[in-house]
């Protein structure tokens, strides 16, 4: 399962009554490994005056992985931690996260990083497997 949803939330949501808010809570308390390499590439955005910022460490378990991959695969989880940070998300090669300053998101550097020749470029043997 993705997310741990409280119950009281579930029952919100069968109603239609989930603000942004509480689902970016229920990303950040189910996901805490994708939630810090999210939150610390953004941290690194903020800090610096580059388009974007990425972190391409391997997670120290498959466990771990699972939550990346989960957060950025779902198109809610990563519109709401977009929208949560204000940021543009890409991932590649299952651990390299990507965050872009919303007026980056046309530019070269973002064509690059989700472009095909970009994947294919950060493709090693040890994460064919990953």
């Amino acid at each position: 399962m993705s997310l741990n949803v409280p119950t009281e939330l579930l029952d919100r949501a069968e109603r239609g009554e989930v603000t942004d808010a509480e689902f970016v809570a229920c990303v950040r308390e189910s996901l805490p490994y994708a939630w810090q390499v999210v939150s610390g590439v953004v941290a690194d955005l903020e800090t610096g005056r580059e388009p974007f910022a990425d972190d391409s460490t391997p997670p120290p378990s498959e466990a771990e992985r699972g939550q990346l991959l989960r957060a950025l695969a779902s198109d809610s989880i990563r519109g709401g931690l977009e929208r949560h940070f204000g940021v543009k998300l890409a991932f590649q090669n299952c651990h390299r996260v990507g965050a872009f300053r919303p007026a980056a998101v046309d530019s070269a550097d973002y064509r690059d990083f989700i472009s095909v020749r970009g994947q294919l470029l950060n493709q090693s043997p040890e994460l064919r497997d990953c």
